[in-house]
This record gives structure tokens, sequence and C-alpha cells, in this order.
């Protein structure tokens, strides 16, 4: 296999139990590059542990994470931050009392490794200033910079996390679950914010909104009870009988 085709993240036979339960089984998943890969199930698949996993909160009882074909099974959390692997959550982790400006200069500055003088005013530094000033804009937070977070809408939060992780330039971005919460109303503006992610970022998506998988992603992997049930590209998944079958009653399936 060339390079370029190599997977930029990987598992391989990732297990993880909690005594006797087995809440990620037998797991081996490829990432590539630039991919928009999501990852369904439903409630109770893995899912949430598998990201845990893969970000360093959990350790695994057994198998491998590979990042860039580098093992880092062992690896810190913040050290896979410093290599590439950011996240989002599923409930907004956030500096409540900066403005969107303040965090995303805090963001660009560490990244540039300024952590040290983030407090400056922004206009000291013209690099970080310009790519604080794109990000706003790329973000749709131009019109709500100098306000605190804490009083911002929901979609503008989940719209600066989105921010917040692009800041620290991945080289893999999961999102987990992007739009939850996000009033029908704002909506359209994280859809439209995820397809305008750098296309050489690889991002796994973690969602239950199968509008947003079906017209985000272009590989699927499902997960039920913990172990990969299905997986390929999303039409396939979309008219896959079996992948109904799991989500009957829940309003998923397409086709």
């Amino acid at each position: 296999m060339s390079a370029v085709m190599q997977p930029v993240l990987e598992t391989r036979g990732l297990v993880r139990r909690f005594g006797g339960l087995v809440a990620t089984n037998d797991v081996t998943l490829a990432v590539m590059p630039g991919a928009r890969h999501a990852l369904i199930g439903p409630n109770g698949a893995g899912k949430t542990t598998l990201i845990n996993l893969l970000t360093g909160v959990l350790e695994p009882t057994q198998g491998r994470i590979l990042l860039k074909g580098e093992d880092v099974t062992g690896l810190a959390a913040h050290k896979r931050v410093g290599r590439g692997l950011v996240r989002t959550f599923q409930i907004n982790q956030l500096f409540n009392q900066l403005t969107p400006l303040q965090s995303l200069a805090l963001a660009v500055s560490q990244q540039r490794r300024q952590g040290a003088r983030w407090w400056q005013p922004l206009g000291r530094d013209a690099a970080v200033a310009q790519r604080v000033e794109a990000l706003l804009h790329e973000y749709r937070l131009a019109d709500v910079m100098h306000q605190r977070t804490a009083l911002l809408p929901y979609g503008k939060r989940r719209l600066l996390e989105i921010a917040l992780a692009i800041a620290g330039e991945p080289r893999v971005l999961l999102l987990d679950e992007p739009a939850a919460g996000v009033p029908e109303g704002e909506r359209q503006e994280i859809f439209d914010s995820l397809a305008r992610l750098p296309a050489d970022v690889a991002v796994l998506l973690i969602e239950h909104d199968m509008d947003l998988v079906f017209n985000f992603a272009t590989h699927v992997t499902v997960l039920v009870s913990g172990a990969v049930y299905a997986e390929g590209g999303v039409d396939e998944i979309a008219h896959d009988p079996r992948v109904k079958a799991v989500y009957l009653g829940e309003g998923v399936a397409h086709g």
C-alpha cells in the first residue's frame, strides 16, 4: 500500500471491558486522510467508549491504536492532541467568561507556542490576528465575537467549539454529535460549517442525526453492542436491510 493510502487513524482489535461488560468488542477501524467518516449505532452501542479510547481518556483492555502509522495506545490524551488528534464534545467544553474572540486568540496563540502572551491585545501579533479573524468569519462568529460565551445561543456555542478545534490544526477531528441540542433554526449553520471543514483534515463524525450523517459522510461504520456491525459507503449503509433493522422504530434508516 502506498504511503498516501495509509490510514491516518486506525484501531486493531480494540477491546474495552468494564468488569463483565464488554463495551468495545474487537473493533478494527481505519480512517483515511481527508475522510468524511461517520460512526453510528443505537444507544449503548459503544460509540462514546470508542471515542474515549481513541482520545486516551480510557485505556483499552487489549488492542492497538495507531495515529499516522505510530502506535499511540499508551500515549496520554494531551500528547495525542499535540500529534493532531482533536475532539469536540457532546456537551460544550468552553470558557464561558471569555468571548469567541478571546477564546480563539488563546487557542491560536497556544498552537503557535505563544500561550504566555495570549492576553496581549490581539493586534500585537498580526499572524495571530489574521488567523483569528479568518476563523471568526469561516464559522459565522464575527457577529458575536465580543459577547461572553455563556450568553451565546447554543448553535453559536457549537460553532465556537468547532472553530476552536480547527484552531488546533488537527490531522484528525473527532466530532461528537455537533448538532446535539441545537434548535432547528440554528442547525443549518452547523451543517454549512461542517461542509467547509478543511479538505485535508480527516473527520470522524459521531452523530444520531441521519440527515447530517448522510449529507456529510462518504463512509459509515455501524457499531452494535460494541462491535462493528456494518461498514461501507454511505449509499450502501443507507440501503442495508440489516442496518435498517437495527434502527427500526428510531426513524433513522433512509431509502
